[in-house]
């Protein structure tokens, strides 16, 4: 079996939370546990007007890639609900494709087999 991964465009990615509240509610977590947590890239100033931010969902330790979900070929909660459709679920393989073609700075996380 092709090993799965997730795929995270991060220039896509709003800072909705979006992620971390369907990982919540999927693995019924209590506070302060995250299966995904986004970091905040502080503001920084590229020229006198214009400033960047960015947020950085990062899979945690206790992410599974929702295992019962894509046991019964499903995405996992994350990649279901992000709003800017910046997350991608599928084998490595489909990924470093998807990967090749967006151009843009992407990570890779994978998982299971």
């Amino acid at each position: 079996m092709a090993k799965k991964g997730l795929m995270i465009d991060y220039l896509l990615c709003t800072g909705c939370h979006t992620c971390e509240v369907a990982c919540k509610l999927e693995h019924d977590l209590p506070t302060g546990f995250f299966g995904i947590k986004l970091a905040d890239d502080k503001p920084w100033q590229i020229d006198e007007n214009t400033w960047e931010y960015k947020w950085v969902p990062i899979p945690t330790q206790l992410c599974d890639l929702c295992a019962e979900r894509t046991a019964e070929g499903k995405e996992p909660a994350c990649v279901l609900q992000c709003c800017s459709h910046c997350m991608h679920y599928g084998t490595v393989a489909e990924l470093a494709q998807k990967m090749d073609e967006t151009a843009r700075p992407c990570t890779m996380f994978t998982i299971k087999e």
